[in-house]
């Protein structure tokens, strides 16, 4: 029983960042209809970022996270200012345009950052908390209430802010939201930089768990995008309880098949979505005429 506390709180820690990185993706798609497929390198840089300002600047963990969130949030708007000209125009040029993005950020991350990588300390200096035998790393704590914190954020801004409802419209349909006076260029470049900031917090709050490589992002991509399906793309409830349903996932495989887990994770994965193609919140696709 022990040893399935722990993979499971292993799996909702984890589970929280992917959720975090499936909002991303979901944001991006229900106001645009693009899957940014730059997701993933933007995380990578997040993590980077997170860990260069900790580490070498010594800023607190928390201010450091702050800085990497602005510094990907102007990567976001600078993306999605590129992309702009081909809206309506060539959607194929626009998922290209982002592979190509996500390249750029993976070969500039080697050139300022090298190609080792490097560990992260954790900023929490205290030890895991026993429960009943059961020890449970503080850290862990910290991420899932950073994760619930930001999810909670993020849900308030979207359904009591004038800008969020603007983005709701804009998600539902361009041509009503124009017609109504709403900027929609401005709310595709608002989805393009909230979700790169959840990249990046999603990046620092893993930095201290994993090692912070260039080539993470394509790991943390797969797998934020595989929760974003899971959960049905563009849907937020879904992205979260995708992620964190991919995270426990993840986590029992690799408790049970340790060297096939990725196999045995993405076969369920394959399996579940064989079977509900849409996700557990599948939505409409997002009209974009």
């Amino acid at each position: 029983m022990q040893v399935f506390l722990q993979t499971l709180i292993g799996g909702v820690t984890f589970g929280a960042v992917y959720a975090l990185v499936a909002m991303g993706f979901s944001i991006v798609y229900r106001t645009m209809g693009l899957v940014n497929f730059a997701h993933g390198s933007v995380v990578m840089i997040g993590a980077y970022a997170a860990s260069t300002f900790y580490m070498a600047s010594k800023l607190p963990f928390a201010v450091a996270v702050v800085v990497a969130i602005a510094v990907t949030a102007l990567i976001g708007l600078v993306i999605e200012r590129f992309l702009r000209p081909l809206e309506n125009k060539d959607f194929t040029l626009m998922l290209i345009g982002t592979i190509g993005f996500g390249a750029v950020l993976e070969a500039g991350a080697v050139l300022v950052w090298g190609a080792t990588g490097h560990a992260v300390p954790s900023p929490v200096a205290t030890g895991p908390i026993d429960v009943a035998g059961i020890r449970i790393p503080t850290y862990s704590l910290l991420v899932i209430a950073v994760a619930a914190a930001a999810t909670g954020l993020l849900a308030l801004f979207l359904q009591r802010t004038k800008r969020g409802a603007a983005m709701q419209a804009a998600a539902m349909d361009h041509q009503a939201a124009t017609a109504v006076g709403i900027h929609v260029g401005r709310s595709n470049a608002m989805a393009f930089a909230i979700g790169a900031g959840l990249a990046a917090l999603a990046g620092s709050l893993i930095g201290p768990m994993l090692y912070v490589n260039p080539t993470m992002g394509g790991t943390l991509g797969i797998k934020g995008f595989a929760a974003a399906m899971l959960g049905g793309f563009g849907s937020m409830p879904g992205a979260i309880v995708g992620g964190l349903a991919f995270g426990l996932l993840d986590s029992f495989a690799a408790g049970n098949f340790q060297e096939y887990s990725e196999l045995v994770t993405f076969l369920v994965f394959a399996l579940i979505v064989m079977i509900r193609p849409t996700g557990i919140f599948g939505e409409a696709t997002v009209n974009r005429a």
